[in-house]
């Protein structure tokens, strides 16, 4: 067990990962690198922890009204309980009357007729009117205490749910960063809506009714004692196996349930991200994959499932054994004492004695359930508590610290060392000493992976360092108030991330106390304003999940409006103008100039023009500070700053970079749908005229070294706030909800048994197993019939304990299947058999019995209501309330079963067999009433899940239809394409689209933002179809191509990439899931993309996590293996969406050059192997046509490659192949290489265009 628990527990700490790497324990960083021997003494102590809380910690979220309502429901829940037990009573008094008079009539024969129907039986009627008044009067009363004790109950937990779901997601929003770079988001979504559910259960009408059992139980012990103390100490001999027995069926139940928790969170968390990155998914045919992948989780939570279900199973059947044992034994013992203790056991003592114990132990059955849900709330409260309780180092609510009366703006970084706690071998800055003083604006520049985000990070305290100071006007940043601290801080990070509210409610974010005029201001200072009024909604549009309804570029300038209406005294800018087009940054850049007036500023960018009236340019080198200075210092200096920018410098005087930076129509994690500013498109001009290669030369870095780069840019002490509107904003979705009926289909009951095809044998063992079972109970009722018949007459009881014992063992078979199936077919038997015998022995009364059945249906039909979408408390206390029916039913039966009697319809027997036969077969149909609701909500469920599965999706990426091409060229062509996003119809992206590229040509979309660039690349991908028009592959519609096979042909890198929480082999893997790539064919492409030796120095190497939507690597790192991701697969078409916007331009450089070296090969190799004399070629390289002479020798030095334009004839020999970024190579040693590296297989890769 304990070693069970410790896996349990690495699991949460460690994100499930097997990689060292990962495995830092949950402390802050100040703490530095835990010792073996001190993370050894952690795990033993762990060890020890339990799984589950104490059931009184379940109310640790309860206030002084939660605890007066339970206090109201427990005294309600006890007096309901006591009903049941109190009618035993008076249904034993009332046995002694019918016996009594039956024996006084007597003349050696129990049967009576109407001819011969005794005087003195007619005053057993009048005696029944009364008992009748009883069970009518204890009736009611159960009704109005049951209805109260559901009420209350249910109130007090939806309080209390209510509470802990706030405190939970509050304790969440103020958890320290290092925290979430360990902790699977889709973990923490599944805490607070599964396991939060769970305590919800636990915590409510579930715990009334265990109440009220154990007050059924305690109330008929009590009155066994009064009654007969030697046969209930007989019958409750049992009763401690029963109690051991069961609480350690609970304790198994309880473990089984917190492992089922954890691995259906696993499985949700992996679904999650295969969702949210669907896109990318269908992109590289990945959907069997992804199925793969999540059945594979599931089947840990299958394991266990079945494990629970079984044990649930034994755990019920051992008790039902024992408490049918114990009837035997009482029917044994108690004619027994009838017959030695005369004076003190009459048959009403003995049947009171009986049916008490009965009730009570009937009771206990009924419990079991409800325990199930209570140690289940337990096992879940235990994960949800443990994250409410847990400390936090770095706590934005914290109230402590220092708030300056003014803050200068004075920053410095005193000896700062530091290494994520993910990845603590792996520093990532190194002594960084920096000083800035007030008001100055400083740059930082560096590579990708040196520390410049993270430097801002520990300055806004996400994070702090192990070793050294940060100080603001010379404070410990340690010892200032965190909240305060942040409200005084804006930051315009890399990733916009926007929250799934209206566009005014975004920029509200930036500071509480905000008019719609200051709104307004922001946006046109952020250069958002134009484009939000041109909006049906305007300020008051919805931006989506993340987002997901703006462009990149949008997205980028409410955010930075955000910012600018905080108007903070220190402002941070990480790549603020990143996804912006030229026209937008240059006016959102000079409005951020302005803004940088009188505030320290720090700004990171890797587009160096716009850096160079800094205060101060700081040059960063492998988490070192190494150069800083004024532009023209650090120029003069020839550092890492001029390294940089000579490298811009070459690259912008290639003719091929002069473009504007793209940005995509989507938030890639959200993609659903877009928002376009209705701008002219490009004109489709002739390929020759586009200009060479382009994948933009301009630069944004959209992902930060850590999972930080997610996180909102708002202040961590404004949560309380966000929380509040958050609420509100619930409940206006809640409203719109409730006007907006849900359309589901009607699913019969027979298509979700054909899903259990395969478990047929199963289930049919399990239903003929479940009639017998149901013919068990009417079957008892003919024998208590009989045993009522027996006292009458003196019989013995003998015979009927043998039989008595063997139905206690027959009962087991009732506990053979778990399953609805069963329990509904084994209701259904025990219904019909009770009727059968209640006709044959007793036809008037059983006609009365189903006069009350539409009574019964009505109640039923209300409670089904009720499941539709009335308050759940309604709906347990009519349940509950319907519970006491049965005792206005029994007083019917009795009054109208004394006057048969007293008529002479019927005799003693008779009425005992049809009163039994009912009351027994209600008591075991009772146990089917949990299956109502269940069965309700599960019918819903079924519904949305058929109705999802019988959607047929215009695109279905499963379809095995369509046409495969024998040879794929890659000739593309757009055929006046119009498209409107589904969720956007009123806003047309493309209007007419017309262009064309052949094989081996490079294709460059540019304009402005939001004009339709992503849409094309996304039409090309079919993730959507055109409304008119035709997309056109090699001469082919591609609505009648095979659909996964042209996916195939295609590699798409987008700009923002998604990364799955896998290795990083098998995101590079991911490329071609046609077959299994080769660690060589990995490695090959890591080098390709430039991210290879980057790799080989982690520690696991290949073997690395990337985390959750790749949380662990920087934007740049990221990109690489998106890159690398879509070179393994060897593309006929490749699509790059700016495909380097997350590289430094260092590492831009290096993977556009090593892409265009690989896809230059697939240009050349065909023409190389066609070479013979000096015939002339033609080429196609970065969008324009040259002819090329090589001289017979293949291997000759000499190469001549020339250009024809308008006529003229221009000749280069030993120059550089002019393809965007490669100057790298001279065309001699380019083709050298070529033919050396790849002569084997020359004609085996055709020409490949490329969509830039």
């Amino acid at each position: 067990m304990g070693l069970g628990i410790c896996v349990c527990l690495d699991e949460i700490s460690s994100n499930g990962y097997d990689n060292p790497a990962f495995q830092l324990d949950e402390t802050s960083p100040q703490k530095g690198h835990l010792k073996n021997k001190k993370i050894k003494n952690n795990e033993t102590s762990k060890k020890k922890e339990k799984q589950m809380i104490g059931f009184f910690e379940l109310f640790t979220f309860a206030d002084a009204l939660d605890i007066i309502l339970i206090i109201v429901g427990c005294i309600a829940a006890v007096a309901a309980g006591t009903g049941q037990p109190i009618i035993i009573i008076i249904f034993g008094q009332m046995t002694n009357s019918f016996v009594v008079t039956s024996l006084n009539v007597s003349t050696g024969s129990a049967e009576m007729n109407n001819s011969a129907c005794p005087q003195a039986a007619s005053d057993i009627e009048n005696q029944m009117a009364s008992h009748a008044y009883y069970f009518v009067g204890i009736g009611f009363a159960v009704l109005l205490c049951s209805f109260f004790e559901i009420c209350t109950f249910v109130i007090a937990s939806a309080r209390q749910t209510s509470r802990i779901r706030d405190k939970f997601f509050f304790a969440v929003l103020h958890q320290e960063m290092a925290w979430f770079d360990t902790t699977p988001i889709g973990t923490l979504n599944t805490r607070l809506t599964e396991d939060i559910n769970t305590i919800h259960k636990g915590i409510g009408d579930k715990i009334a009714i265990l109440i009220q059992n154990f007050s059924t139980f305690l109330t008929g012990v009590i009155i066994g004692f009064a009654y007969g103390w030697k046969l209930t100490l007989v019958i409750l001999s049992v009763t401690p196996l029963i109690a051991v027995s069961g609480g350690l069926w609970s304790y198994i139940l309880s473990m089984l349930t917190t492992k089922e928790l954890m691995a259906y969170a696993k499985a949700g968390s992996v679904a999650e991200e295969i969702l949210s990155a669907i896109r990318t998914v269908i992109a590289f045919n990945g959907q069997k994959k992804a199925i793969a992948r999540y059945d594979k989780n599931l089947e840990e939570a299958q394991s266990i499932g079945t494990k629970k279900t079984i044990t649930t199973n034994i755990s019920t059947g051992v008790s039902q054994f024992l408490i049918y044992g114990c009837y035997a034994l009482a029917f044994w013992y108690g004619t027994k004492l009838t017959v030695d203790e005369r004076d003190n056991y009459d048959i009403g003592t003995v049947l009171i004695v009986f049916f008490s114990v009965l009730i009570g132990a009937f009771s206990l059955g009924q419990a079991s359930p409800n325990l199930e849900n209570v140690a289940n709330a337990r096992g879940a409260a235990y994960q949800v508590f443990k994250i409410i309780k847990k400390p936090r180092p770095i706590d934005s609510s914290s109230t402590e610290g220092f708030k300056l009366d003014k803050l200068r703006g004075e920053i410095e970084f005193k000896n700062i060392y530091f290494s994520y706690p993910s990845r603590p071998n792996i520093q990532i800055l190194r002594g960084l000493n920096l000083k800035i003083q007030p008001g100055q604006t400083i740059a930082l520049v560096g590579s990708s992976g040196c520390g410049k985000s993270t430097t801002i990070q520990l300055l806004q305290r996400f994070y702090d360092p192990p070793q050294g100071q940060i100080t603001i006007d010379g404070h410990d940043i340690r010892t200032l108030n965190i909240k305060w601290m942040r409200e005084n801080i804006g930051i315009v990070s890399q990733e916009p991330v926007l929250f799934a509210t209206t566009i005014a409610g975004n920029i509200r974010y930036g500071t509480e106390d905000i008019t719609d005029a200051e709104i307004e201001q922001a946006a046109k200072e952020a250069n958002a304003y134009d484009f939000i009024m041109k909006l049906p909604d305007k300020f008051n549009t919805m931006v989506g999940e993340r987002g997901a309804q703006l462009s990149g570029g949008q997205k980028q300038r409410i955010a930075i409006a955000r910012a600018l209406a905080r108007n903070p005294k220190i402002l941070l800018l990480d790549e603020a103008t990143s996804a912006l087009d030229n026209q937008s940054e240059s006016i959102v850049q000079a409005a951020l100039d302005q803004a940088r007036a009188g505030r320290t500023t720090i700004v990171i960018a890797h587009r160096l023009s716009t850096i160079r009236t800094a205060d101060v340019i700081a040059g960063f080198e492998k988490g070192v500070l190494v150069e800083q200075g004024t532009h023209s210092e650090l120029m003069a200096h020839k550092g890492v700053y001029y390294a940089l920018v000579m490298q811009q410098n070459y690259q912008s005087e290639e003719p091929e970079s002069e473009t504007s930076n793209e940005e995509t129509e989507f938030e890639t994690e959200d993609e659903n749908s877009e928002i376009s500013e209705k701008e002219d498109l490009y004109e489709t001009a002739d390929l020759n005229d586009l200009g060479s290669s382009n994948r933009g030369t301009e630069v944004a870095k959209y992902g930060s070294l850590r999972r930080i780069s997610n996180r909102p840019s708002l202040s961590r002490a404004s949560t309380k706030r966000f929380s509040e509107r958050k609420r509100r904003k619930k409940q206006k979705r809640k409203a719109k909800k409730v006007r907006v009926k849900e359309t589901l289909p009607d699913v019969p009951y027979t298509r979700i048994l054909a899903l259990n095809k395969p478990e047929f044998c199963y289930i049919a063992v399990g239903v003929i197993a479940a009639a017998i079972a149901g013919g068990v109970t009417p079957a008892f009722a003919v024998l208590f019939g009989k045993i009522i018949g027996g006292f009458t007459f003196g019989k013995s009881g003998e015979a009927l304990t043998m039989r008595l014992r063997s139905l206690s063992f027959k009962a087991l078979l009732q506990q053979a299947t778990g399953s609805r199936l069963a329990l509904m077919t084994m209701t259904f038997f025990t219904l019909v058999t009770a009727l059968i015998i209640a006709f044959a022995h007793g036809w008037h009364l059983t006609l009365l019995i189903l006069a009350c059945i539409p009574f019964i249906i009505v109640a039923k039909a209300i409670q089904a209501k009720s499941m539709e979408g009335h308050a759940a408390q309604d709906q347990k206390a009519l349940e509950e309330a319907g519970r006491s029916f049965n005792f206005f039913i029994n007083a019917g039966v009795f009054r109208f079963g004394a006057w048969l009697i007293a008529h002479c319809f019927m005799n003693f027997e008779q009425l005992f067999i049809v009163f039994s036969s009912v009351i027994f077969a209600a008591m075991n149909a009772g146990q089917a009433n949990s299956l109502a609701p269940d069965f309700s909500k599960s019918k819903v469920s079924a519904q949305r899940i058929f109705h999802l599965l019988d959607r047929k999706p215009a695109i279905d990426s499963y379809s095995e239809e369509g046409e495969k091409l024998e040879k794929f060229e890659g000739n593309i062509e757009f055929k006046d394409i119009h498209f409107a996003y589904p969720t956007r119809p009123e806003v047309q992206v493309l209007q007419g689209l017309n262009v064309k590229i052949n094989k081996g040509q490079t294709l460059a979309l540019v304009g402005s933002s939001g004009c339709g660039k992503s849409t094309s690349i996304q039409l090309l991908e079919r993730f959507y179809d055109p409304m008119s028009g035709q997309v056109i592959a090699d001469g082919v519609d591609t609505k009648s191509l095979h659909i996964q096979w042209l996916r195939s042909r295609l590699g798409l890198v987008q700009q923002e990439p998604i990364l799955f929480d896998c290795s990083i082999a098998e995101n590079i893997q991911y490329g071609d899931n046609s077959r299994v790539v080769s660690q060589e064919e990995i490695e090959e492409a890591a080098k390709a993309a430039n991210i290879h030796n980057f790799i080989e120095n982690l520690p696991e190497k290949y073997n690395t996590r990337v985390g959750d939507k790749g949380a662990q690597l920087s934007g740049g790192q990221k990109q690489r293996i998106a890159i690398a991701r879509a070179l393994v697969r060897k593309p006929a078409v490749l699509l790059l969406d700016e495909a380097t916007s997350a590289l430094d331009t260092e590492s831009e450089k290096v993977s556009g050059a090593t892409a265009d070296f690989y896809f230059m090969e697939l240009l050349l190799k065909r023409f190389i192997k066609q070479c013979a004399g000096f015939e002339e070629r033609e080429l196609w390289a970065g969008g324009l046509k040259f002819y090329y002479i090589l001289e017979e020798d293949i291997m000759l030095q000499n190469v001549l490659l020339y250009r024809k334009t308008d006529g003229h004839l221009g000749m280069f020999q030993n120059q550089t192949l002019n393809c965007r970024h490669s100057p790298f190579f001279s065309v001699q040693k380019f083709f050298e290489t070529m033919v050396l590296q790849f002569h084997a297989s020359l004609c085996s890769i055709p020409d490949s265009p490329v969509f830039f």
